[in-house]
């Protein structure tokens, strides 16, 4: 966490539930900080932070400027977000009064069936045939229902801003004013109820983006200086800290491995399906779950720093960068509900005057057009898809840092990549091992771990890690010398022996035709080659090389199958190199030799020429051509800092096999938000021309209205199924089409 972060005030507000109450805090609270630009909105966690650049702004004006939109805020602690951490009321209060109102709706009606004698009189009665004691009950049923809306309502009326608080309310008073006390209860309960279920469907996305923050452990399990161990908590470990973990316990913090060995699934940061093998200096994640060895672990992050605690920060940030469609909701939502309320105007006013006719019954129309006509389905509908999207993502290890770039690699039309670390896996490994003169490949690598065993040096560690993996474990050479620049020498067992390169093979007087000519054949863009011999003779050589990532051309084959037909590699390396690579992954197009501004160029060229591009990398140099792509993504497992804090989405393993699903998770998430807003519209639609022609009811109007926000509720959280595609699923996907715009 950054200074400027840590000086910011973060509130938590009581209510925060969907875009209609960011808005409303937006206008409220906009002027006291010094502009909306120093708010932003954390949704799922009902957070509300505003930037330390807003000078002068106390905590107690902040919360008395919330408190005047209807809504309560507190400041902020870390467990703000946990039931636990709430009172009775707040965590039940909403459906308390729900429950409350339905249910003296339904006793008003029974008590009113009993009275009239039978259940159709009680429905058709006039407001002189109900007993005062029924109307008691339908006032109950009315209050409770509108209880938590009245204050927004009268926020809104105030400042002149009609909302669907507004609209609902006004409708609510209208039908008591002309007595019909079942509709005024029934539009009260069911638009509580419709509430209730936003409010259920922002907490299920909240819990599934809340359930991360369950991976980490409570406590450390710390090894003092002395050798003792000893359980803190993970905010209590410095950095540097050396910490055990046993087999099958998740991993506490992140960190390198000192000692042990072990199988480590990583699924729940990387997505990865099958346990990655760690050794000794290699890395871990937070969250992620040992396999059967035990781990001595040196603490790299602090608790709030961790690969996890950032995923869970970005995630639950992510959604106040918002959508295009999400933006046209809510631009569209602003204009539509002050025209509905001079709409309703209208049909009340007009037709008894032009027509003649009755006043009571266009102004209950009038009434019926404000219900059906409100944007809670269609303001809903949008935001829930985004969050839902982003949770399904993060379970997938793919971290999209905002609704904006929920949409964006749907209408990709060109991918950029860089090659090191992007499609080749960055690092030297062995690719062949040749023994000569009568060895075998065993003992070509005994003597060359014996001789390389301690070094620190690239491919020393690639032929080591390559041997291990092959069983191979022997005892450190003795009398080790490095010969700078060329090669190592040393005794093994007695016996003189070295490595080097093929210039060391020269000057050493080793070199014949017939070896000369084996390194011709191996020799190429991008490989090294190692030679491993003695006092009179060559054991053999090995060759190592920057490896093609695995299943990269069939990714950037599946990337074509999705209409992607512009894939290109950006790299600084020579031309030759380049054109190796390129014709081994299947690209026909590159550019080399590329410096960072180099890079940010073709960017541009190519967004002048495409319009959507994304560039994929992982190190520093890339992170200004990140920046300036459509989309940057950045390699998280492997990737630097500054390219995964750039980047618009990362993707935390190695696997660009996740880039198809992204795309096709993309364009699902447009698809559904998209059936979501005409779905919503349609119902709206209908019930105004049966209102215009007299065939709508209050009761019928609200149902279809609380019925069109259940139903895009439950279409938007299908995304938090959504489940790792396979090629077949994909090209379905495909179908919507890569230069699919969503008309809204």
């Amino acid at each position: 966490m950054t200074s400027t972060e840590k000086h910011a005030l973060r509130f938590r507000v009581v209510g925060l539930d969907c875009a209609e109450e960011v808005a409303v805090l937006r206008r409220e609270l906009g002027p006291l900080v010094g502009g909306e630009e120093q708010l932003s909105f954390d949704v799922l966690r009902g957070r509300l932070t505003v930037s330390a650049e807003a000078s002068g702004v106390e905590p107690r004006q902040v919360i008395a400027a919330v408190a005047r939109t209807g809504m309560r805020a507190e400041p902020w602690r870390e467990d703000a977000d946990d039931a636990g951490s709430r009172g009775f009321w707040e965590n039940w209060g909403r459906a308390i009064l729900t429950a409350v109102s339905g249910a003296a709706m339904v006793a008003a009606v029974t008590l009113h069936a009993v009275f009239a004698g039978g259940l159709m009189a009680a429905f058709g009665g006039g407001g002189a045939a109900i007993p005062w004691t029924v109307k008691s009950v339908y006032v109950l049923s009315i209050v409770a229902g509108v209880w938590l809306v009245a204050p927004k309502a009268w926020y809104a009326a105030r400042r002149l801003r009609p909302d669907m608080n507004l609209l609902m309310l006004t409708a609510v008073v209208g039908a008591v004013a002309i007595e019909e006390w079942f509709e005024a209860a029934a539009v009260a309960f069911l638009f509580s109820l419709s509430l209730l279920l936003e409010a259920w469907s922002v907490g299920r996305a909240r819990r599934a983006v809340a359930a991360l923050t369950d991976l980490a452990p409570p406590t450390v399990r710390i090894r003092t200086d002395r050798g003792n161990e000893t359980e803190v908590s993970p905010d209590d470990v410095s950095v540097g800290a050396t910490f055990v973990v046993k087999p099958g316990e998740r991993i506490p913090l992140d960190g390198e491995v000192l000692e042990g060995k072990s199988q480590v699934n990583q699924a729940p940061i990387t997505g990865e399906s099958e346990p990655v093998a760690k050794r000794p200096a290699e890395d871990v994640f937070a969250g992620t779950i040992n396999g059967d060895g035990a781990l001595l672990i040196r603490s790299t992050k602090s608790a709030d720093e961790t690969t996890l605690a950032n995923i869970i920060r970005l995630v639950g940030e992510a959604h106040s960068r918002k959508a295009p469609s999400e933006r046209w909701v809510e631009k569209f939502a602003r204009v539509y509900t002050p025209a509905v309320m001079a709409a309703a105007v209208a049909v009340l006013i007009v037709p008894p005057i032009l027509l003649g006719g009755s006043w009571e019954n266009w102004f209950y129309n009038a009434l019926v057009l404000l219900v059906i006509a409100c944007p809670c389905a269609l303001v809903i509908s949008t935001p829930v898809s985004i969050v839902a999207s982003l949770a399904a993502a993060a379970r997938q290890g793919i971290l999209i840092k905002g609704g904006v770039y929920v949409e964006a690699p749907a209408r990709l039309r060109a991918i950029a990549f860089d090659k090191t670390g992007t499609l080749t896996s960055g690092k030297p490994r062995v690719v062949e091992v040749v023994p000569l003169n009568g060895h075998d490949a065993t003992t070509v690598l005994e003597r060359a771990v014996a001789l390389e065993s301690r070094s620190e040096h690239p491919l020393a560690r690639a032929i080591v890690e390559y041997a291990t993996a092959e069983g191979i474990r022997v005892s450190p050479a003795d009398d080790v010398r490095i010969v700078p620049g060329k090669g190592v020498e040393g005794r093994i067992n007695g016996e003189p022996a070295w490595l080097g390169s093929l210039r060391y093979l020269t000057e050493r007087g080793h070199e014949t035709k017939g070896l000369r000519d084996q390194t011709e054949q191996r020799s190429g863009p991008g490989r090294s080659i190692v030679v491993v011999g003695g006092e009179e003779q060559v054991f053999g050589l090995i060759t190592l090389g920057d490896a093609i990532r695995p299943g990269t051309r069939e990714t950037l084959d599946r990337l074509r199958d999705l209409g992607i037909a512009h894939l290109i590699m950006l790299t600084g390396d020579n031309r030759v190199t380049a054109a190796a690579i390129a014709e081994q992954v299947g690209l026909t197009e590159f550019r080399d030799e590329l410096l960072p501004e180099d890079k940010i160029a073709a960017v541009d060229d190519l967004v002048e020429e495409y319009g959507s591009v994304a560039m994929v990398g992982d190190g520093v140099n890339d992170a200004p051509a990140l920046a300036r792509a459509t989309v940057g993504i950045a390699m998280g497992a492997a990737g630097t800092d500054a390219a995964i804090e750039t980047a618009d989405i990362a993707l935390m393993t190695d696997d660009l096999a996740r880039l198809p699903w992204l795309i096709g998770h993309s364009r699902r998430t447009l698809a559904i938000i998209r059936q979501n807003v005409v779905f919503a519209l349609s119902v709206k639609g209908i019930f105004v021309a049966l209102t215009l022609f007299g065939f709508a009811t209050l009761w019928g109007a609200i149902a279809a209205d609380m019925g069109a926000s259940l139903l895009v509720i439950f279409n938007g959280l299908r995304l938090l199924k959504a489940a790792r595609t396979d090629h077949q699923q994909i090209r379905g996907a495909s179908k919507i089409g890569p230069s699919t715009q969503v008309r809204l």
